[in-house]
């Protein structure tokens, strides 16, 4: 599915928010540049009222230090509505990845922010193949494995007040970003 910004439909926007609506038991996604809107951040919020296991993995080291403390704040407020948040270790993670249930994969360029939604030229692969969706599902299990989950309960993943201070400054310029 290619996307990009002469398309007569936000296309790449429609989509994510749909299969995100249409998830029921998981939705894994993998994402360098986590800074939702609020379409999205509202799609995956009921998501995770519906029951459903919602899993984001970031990296935890940053290459572009503005967009990364965005996506802290995003995922600081994703936690607080039941979102497991995970931080991947192993060096910087440029995947780009969806899973929904066990019926559909999305692997692509696009990142979960408001430039691959709706201003990057972006393509998505779509699966619904069961041998390619779980061949994605054993990726993630390593890579959620092998991450940290944050959790704000718990000493040393809890944000000190200037990380706070600079994450949430920067997610105000999530729309640019």
């Amino acid at each position: 599915m290619p996307t990009g910004p002469a398309d007569k439909l936000e296309s790449c926007a429609i989509a994510f928010d749909d299969v995100i609506g249409q998830s029921k038991e998981r939705l894994w996604i993998v994402s360098p540049y986590f800074v939702p809107d609020v379409s999205m951040e509202t799609a995956l919020y009921a998501a995770a009222m519906r029951g459903v296991d919602v899993r984001i993995l970031i990296p935890e080291k940053p290459d572009h230090r503005i967009v990364w403390l965005a996506s802290i704040a995003h995922a600081f407020r994703m936690i607080t509505h039941g979102i497991g948040i995970y931080r991947y270790p192993g060096g910087f993670l440029h995947q780009k990845v969806i899973l929904v249930d066990d019926r559909l994969a999305g692997v692509g360029t696009v990142n979960f922010d408001n430039r691959s939604f709706r201003i990057n030229f972006e393509v998505t692969v779509w699966f619904t193949h069961e041998r390619m969706v779980g061949e994605v599902d054993r990726m993630l299990r390593k890579d959620f494995a092998a991450a940290r989950k944050i959790d704000l309960d718990k000493r040393g993943t809890r944000p000190n007040f200037v990380l706070r201070f600079l994450s949430e400054a920067a997610r105000l310029m999530s729309p640019i970003l």
